[in-house]
């Protein structure tokens, strides 16, 4: 007889089943439910259902409006190749187990934009369209949007006031172009993807800005030119506008025919305001202002080339730098105005206002004997 000892010994191991019932439990996959993705084998197709093999559980059948919802994956399918499709209705017509490819193909398309976001993977992809807010990019079939503020800057629509319609007018130069995007956002039971061009590890504008200050003197790269001014980069990530009104002491007309893409240029910081830099290049350079103060004074006459026609009047150089307004009113009419003065051409005016510390002069015209 066994001792209590032994007895209890015995209790404690476990219990096995080695029974087939118990073997075939244990080696039997579960059956797939609704939602589930399947694959097999196709069987065979005919002119309304494909019949895929999925062994151990039964044959699959795309039928109805999931076969012509996926038509154009069909005629691509041969019998024998293996296709996955999502499980959407199970015990139905015949014991057919009913997929969808579309689904399917749909699901496995989300799964791998989260693969995406999270592996911060780069696509090259073309712009497809673009909208007042951003551009359209299709990936995998699904249209997906880039707003206008994830593009890089030398992409970024440098449109001053805000104005829409010149944004988008900006915007649709980039349809057709490929760009370097990444998967920031996925929406699957609202369709939406949301793209980004700018790199998730680039630094926080924010930290980048607090190494700079007012009066800082720097070397940038001219990256964007426009007809309100020059977009010069500081750092990667750090871009500065120098307005055209800062550009040079004298007259300018058109920054683009001053500088070129790529150019370097100094720069002075005049003003940091919600995480955005104004710069100056005018700064940088001797006022001729204050030249001016010590040589010329009201009632003197001057001689000045016309640079400039506008509503007002006239605009007289009387030297680099320093200019004055003849006012239109003097001459009775615009056109009267510009039948005694000419572009690029020299006359005699009187200085009627002069002001240097607000660099505002007004002159007369002076008629020659």
């Amino acid at each position: 007889m066994p001792t209590k000892e032994k007895k209890e010994k015995v209790k404690k191991e476990p219990v096995v089943d080695t029974s087939l019932m118990g073997q075939l439990v244990e080696t039997t996959p579960t059956p797939p439910s609704e939602d589930d993705v399947v694959e097999g084998p196709v069987i065979s197709i005919d002119k309304g259902a494909v019949y895929i093999d999925l062994h151990p559980f039964g044959t699959g059948i795309i039928f109805g409006r999931e076969f012509i919802n996926a038509r154009d994956i069909i005629k691509k399918i041969n019998p024998g190749d293996t296709v996955a499709g999502k499980v959407v209705h199970i015990g139905g017509k015949d014991g057919y187990i009913e997929i969808s490819l579309k689904e399917a193909r749909q699901a496995l398309i989300w799964s791998e934009a989260e693969e995406a976001i999270n592996e911060k993977r780069v696509y090259e992809l073309p712009i497809t369209d673009a909208n007042k807010g951003g551009l359209i990019i299709n990936w995998q079939g699904i249209s997906g949007f880039l707003p206008a503020s994830q593009l890089k800057p030398e992409h970024y629509p440098r449109v001053t006031d805000g104005d829409k319609d010149r944004i988008l007018e900006e915007l649709k130069k980039l349809v057709g172009v490929k760009l370097s995007v990444q998967i920031i956002g996925a929406n699957p039971k609202e369709g939406k993807l949301i793209f980004s061009e700018k790199s998730p590890e680039a630094k926080n504008k924010e930290n980048i800005i607090q190494k700079y200050a007012l009066g800082d003197e720097l070397t940038g790269e001219v990256t964007g030119l426009v007809d309100f001014g020059v977009f010069v980069k500081l750092e990667e990530g750090l871009e500065g506008l120098v307005h055209i009104s800062e550009i040079d002491w004298g007259l300018v007309e058109n920054p683009k025919t001053m500088f070129k893409i790529g150019e370097k240029v100094r720069v002075k910081i005049i003003e940091i305001k919600d995480d955005k830099i104004s710069l100056s290049i005018k700064a940088l350079k001797e006022n001729p202002w204050k030249g001016a103060e010590k040589k010329y004074k009201k009632d003197d006459v001057v001689e000045g080339v016309i640079i400039k026609f506008n509503k007002h009047g006239a605009l007289a150089s009387i030297e680099e730098g320093v200019a004055g307004l003849v006012h239109v009113s003097e001459f009775g009419g615009e056109d009267k105005l510009r039948e005694k003065l000419e572009m690029g051409k020299t006359y005699s005016f009187k200085i009627t206002l002069f002001d240097p510390k607000e660099q505002k002069m007004a002159l007369s015209y002076v008629e020659k004997k």
